[in-house]
């Protein structure tokens, strides 16, 4: 990547890094659906706002809104709701971890779907170590029955792993020459649409009274789901599936980096030694393949001697 991708993929880490904390907040006081719902009116406003500024148009080709619908219910509505829940469930250092599969999950669906994002060595190792540096991440805060722990809690973050996987790459195949401002809006917006006839069929609606609760929803909303999808299909589109997706190695980091300037936690071994697995797995995965020289054939070589 370019030094616009890195700045991108950077501030992308730092939004969505925090999201965890947010929802953790959030759920205490409004249920998941709720919380989708109301995050992704906070990030279709935003949305709504910037494409007016731009002058921009939506789409009606049917082709296309169809792809925006699968969109909407694997990269946003079916995730998002996952994650909430399962975080009712389960601690976010586990939610953490399983969350950080998602370039895992990429590259083996990339490899069959896409003829320019192939596994190679490089991209195997490099993702194994990132991986292994989210797990020392989050080590300290793991109990000792956290993999015993809610089964279903794990399953839904690990469902949510493999849809974004699937909605990165089908992006990447289907919506490229589209517009990440036209591809935000249109997937916040078919969500929203989904997610609130679901909310209000599960339940009363009954809206936060807490001021922290309605900054995390805005913070949800307008950061992590309106400037982040900006900042994620910029990335898929110009750089690819498999190394957009490599942000969820930095959650786990920028949550500890919150926690000890916010909260006073300590730094400790993992801190930097977890860092320095992440920072080395993207590094080796974003290496430029340098191409195969073929040897020259005998007659040539012949006439250089």
């Amino acid at each position: 990547m370019n030094l616009k991708g890195w700045t991108a993929f950077t501030a992308l880490g730092l939004i969505w890094g925090s999201s965890f904390l947010w929802i953790k907040i959030a759920v205490q006081e409004v249920s998941p659906y709720l919380l989708v719902s109301t995050r992704l009116a906070f990030g279709l406003l935003g949305l709504l706002v910037v494409m007016v500024a731009s002058r921009a148009s939506l789409p009606r080709q049917p082709g296309i809104l169809a792809a925006y619908l699968f969109m909407g219910v694997f990269n946003t509505a079916l995730p998002f709701t996952l994650i909430s829940w399962g975080e009712t469930r389960i601690d976010s250092a586990l939610a953490a971890i399983l969350d950080g599969s998602v370039p895992l999950f990429t590259i083996l669906i990339a490899h069959l779907w896409l003829h320019d994002e192939k596994i190679s060595l490089p991209r195997i190792v490099g993702l194994a170590v990132g991986f292994v540096g989210v797990v020392v991440l989050v080590s300290r805060d793991l109990g000792p029955g956290a993999l015993l722990g809610d089964v279903w809690g794990q399953a839904a973050v690990l469902l949510a792993s493999i849809c974004y996987a699937l909605s990165a790459t089908f992006a990447r195949r289907h919506l490229q020459a589209r517009r990440p401002l036209e591809q935000a809006i249109m997937i916040v917006l078919f969500a929203e649409t989904l997610m609130w006839p679901l909310t209000l069929s599960l339940e009363p609606l009954r809206l936060p009274r807490l001021p922290l609760t309605w900054i995390a929803l805005a913070w949800l909303g307008i950061l992590g789901s309106c400037l982040a999808y900006l900042l994620y299909f910029y990335l898929i589109r110009n750089f690819g599936a498999t190394r957009a997706t490599l942000v969820a190695y930095l959650f786990p980091l920028i949550g500890l980096l919150l926690g000890i300037v916010f909260l006073d936690e300590s730094a400790d071994w993992r801190l930097m030694v977890g860092s320095a697995l992440v920072l080395a797995g993207i590094v080796i995965v974003n290496q430029r393949q340098m191409p195969r020289v073929s040897p020259a054939p005998a007659s040539l070589a012949r006439r250089g001697e």
